[in-house]
C-alpha cells in the first residue's frame, strides 16, 4: 500500500470514530435550532481551514434555502436579535471567531459553537457546543510531547482531524435539514450558482 493510501485510510477511520462519538442530543438541537431561526439570519464564522469549513456549510445551507452569510464577506449585514451565529473553532480560543461571538452575544443574536474544547471561551458564549472530539493545532506541542514518550504517531497534521469530522459532520448536518424540510436535491440544484 502507498503511503497516501495508508494515511487516507488512517484519516478517514479516525473521522468516523470521531463522528460516531459527538453527543446525540447536541446535534438535534443543532437542527432544532437552525429551522427555528428560518427566516432570520445565519451568520458563519470561523478562522482559517475551520473557516474553509464554514464556508462550505454555508454554501449548502443557502441552497436548502436559508438566509445565510459568512463573517468577512463584504455583502454580509449586520446581526439583529435572534439571528444566529455558527462558530467553528477547533481550540475555541481562536482571537477573531472569539471577539465575533462576543459582539453578537451582546447584540442578542443565538450561538451555536462546534469545537473540541468544552471548557472554552467560545463554548461559554454559546447557546449550544456540539463537541467535536480531534486534535488542534493548539494541542501539537503537548501532543508531541506525549507521542515522543509514547512511542505514538499521528498522521494527519495540525487541525486536520478535527476540521474534516466537521466539514463531514455539517454535510450530515444538512442531509438532516433536508429531510425535515422535505428537500431533495432538485430542491437544492435550483440555489446552485450556473456559470456556464
Amino acid at each position: 500500500m502507498s503511503f497516501v493510501k495508508e494515511v487516507s485510510s488512517w484519516i478517514t477511520s479516525g473521522i468516523n470514530g470521531i463522528i460516531q462519538g459527538a453527543d446525540n442530543d447536541q446535534l438535534e438541537k443543532m437542527i432544532e435550532i437552525i429551522l427555528e431561526c428560518h427566516p432570520n439570519k445565519i451568520l458563519v464564522i470561523g478562522s482559517g481551514r475551520s473557516g474553509f469549513v464554514g464556508r462550505a456549510f454555508a454554501l449548502r445551507l443557502m441552497q436548502s434555502g436559508f438566509n445565510v452569510y459568512v463573517s468577512g464577506d463584504t455583502i454580509a449585514p449586520a446581526l439583529s436579535p435572534g439571528d444566529l451565529v455558527i462558530a467553528i473553532s477547533g481550540s475555541g480560543t481562536t482571537k477573531i471567531v472569539v471577539a465575533q461571538a462576543e459582539i453578537a452575544n451582546e447584540i442578542g443574536a443565538r450561538i451555536i459553537s462546534v469545537t473540541s474544547h468544552q471548557g472554552s471561551a467560545l463554548v461559554r458564549l454559546s447557546e449550544l457546543a456540539v463537541i467535536i472530539k480531534g486534535r488542534t493545532k493548539d494541542s501539537v506541542d503537548i501532543d508531541f510531547t506525549r507521542r515522543q514518550i509514547t512511542g505514538e504517531y499521528d498522521m494527519a497534521p495540525l487541525g486536520t482531524m478535527f476540521e474534516l469530522s466537521v466539514l463531514i459532520l455539517l454535510d450530515s448536518i444538512i442531509a438532516a435539514l433536508m429531510k425535515r424540510q422535505g428537500q431533495n436535491e432538485v430542491d437544492l440544484k435550483k440555489r446552485h450558482a450556473h456559470t456556464q
